[in-house]
């Protein structure tokens, strides 16, 4: 493996991709510190540590964790990437909906482009409406323990917030895009990677703070502990790599055609089937869901909403379950949206294909269709797991959630997912000009 890192830099439009994508990070983190004009940061980060007991344990600490922190220092990034995450989740939903959008879709590289410029624009809009509302909550002392956060409020600060965190978020959106274009991997995904990463070397020097190996009476946690928690670490991130590759591959025959003096057709090979064919979504939905009780208690405090919320915290029965359905619901839901049996089904009738020992047509779609829910449901309960993992790990342990994040989770199940992709990409290049990859066997490797 180290080898194949060498080669890396002996190819040079490889090498240039690289450290384009490298640039792009360092000018990514350098702006996760810019604070927002009028502002007072010092104020903001000693309110965040008052309240803060759960990183991510809130709708806040979501946005957190994907602005890389620049949401708890409200710099010019505060909003981060998720007004662009929450856009493209929306025109996703849309398009089976709204028949010019299913069109578009269909339509190829032209199609594409005009979706990917409607999501700009909802970027853009969804970027103006957030940051008013957290100019207007910044504003308000009462939101804040007391603390006086913005010097002048009024529609001078409010408009300069807007524009400040919505050119922030344009910005980042580029920045992934020059990425795709120049560099190498999703630029999105890897500017959001990169966010969640940079909180590593915080999380370890709070795991050193409680070895405290220079002052024995502090220690809070013992040397077989740490073996353990690091043993179940490499064990989870094992697991969620089998997870995040696992596929049931269905056998597709193509019968064989005459065109003239030529023959098509007669080929044999497969349709892969995802574990997890929807990724990272259906947590993201969960969270902000059973979230939002608690954000509504935190704006307009009221009696049963508070104890909604209080019984939606993490570690309690209720939101365990609850927090475990919707995400079992949402991979049905979102693997739905984005595959559709009949419509392979057709596709595969349309060029000769079928599925061995399944007749062409309605009996291949509900053969798919089939073996699709019974997958889907083993994603669906690993998610789940995964999903609420940190939290007990964090009360079992007696760890800060920071910590424990890195256990399971949306981080973490981002973390590999995009490394995974990059790895291929990378791959692939390398096989193309004939050098050795990362991996020698498995499904790794790239195609030559």
């Amino acid at each position: 493996m180290l080898q194949a890192f060498a080669n890396t830099l002996r190819i040079p439009d490889l090498r240039q991709k690289i450290l384009f994508t490298f640039g792009m990070f360092i000018v990514y983190r350098i702006g996760a510190y810019i604070p927002t004009p009028g502002i007072n940061t010092a104020a903001l980060s000693q309110f965040v540590q008052n309240i803060s007991q759960t990183a991510g344990g809130t709708l806040f600490g979501i946005m957190n964790l994907f602005s890389g922190g620049a949401m708890e220092r409200l710099t010019i990034f505060a909003l981060g990437i998720m007004p662009y995450i929450s856009a493209s989740i929306i025109l996703q939903l849309l398009t089976v909906v709204i028949p010019h959008l299913e069109k578009l879709s269909k339509e190829g590289e032209e199609g594409r482009k005009k979706i990917i410029q409607y999501t700009r624009y909802g970027t853009v809009v969804l970027s103006i409406i957030q940051s008013f509302f957290i100019a207007l909550w910044l504003e308000n002392p009462q939101n804040f323990q007391g603390y006086q956060l913005v010097a002048l409020p009024g529609w001078g600060f409010r408009l300069l917030a807007v524009i400040t965190l919505t050119t922030g978020t344009a910005f980042i959106m580029w920045l992934g895009e020059q990425i795709d274009v120049k560099g190498i991997g999703n630029g999105i995904s890897l500017i959001i990677t990169v966010g969640i990463i940079s909180a590593m070397p915080t999380a370890g020097y709070r795991v050193w703070q409680l070895l405290s190996p220079l002052d024995p009476a502090r220690r809070q946690l013992d040397g077989l502990t740490f073996l353990v928690m690091l043993a179940m670490g490499v064990g989870v991130v094992i697991a969620v790599i089998l997870i995040t590759q696992g596929q049931r591959r269905i056998p597709i025959q193509y019968a064989k055609r005459v065109v003239g003096r030529k023959m098509f057709g007669g080929l044999s090979t497969y349709i892969p089937l995802r574990v997890n064919l929807a990724g990272v979504i259906p947590i993201i939905f969960a969270q902000s869901i059973i979230l939002f009780p608690a954000t509504i208690g935190g704006l307009f405090p009221n009696t049963f909403i508070q104890s909604l919320a209080n019984a939606l915290q993490p570690g309690q029965l209720l939101h365990t379950a609850l927090y475990s359905l919707l995400i079992v619901f949402f991979c049905y839901f979102y693997t739905a949206i984005i595959f559709n049996p009949v419509e392979v089904a057709d596709n595969m009738k349309k060029y000769g294909g079928f599925v061995p020992g399944i007749r062409p047509g309605k009996p291949t779609a509900a053969f798919f269709d089939f073996v699709m829910t019974r997958i889907t449901l083993a994603g669906a309960i690993f998610l789940a797991f995964i999903a609420i993992l940190p939290t007990y790990v964090a009360s079992g342990f007696r760890i800060d959630f920071l910590v424990a994040s890195f256990f399971g989770g949306t981080g973490l199940l981002i973390i590999v997912g995009v490394m995974l992709d990059t790895m291929k990409q990378v791959e692939s290049h390398l096989l193309m000009r004939h050098y050795d990859g990362f991996v020698k066997k498995g499904r790794l490797r790239g195609r030559r």
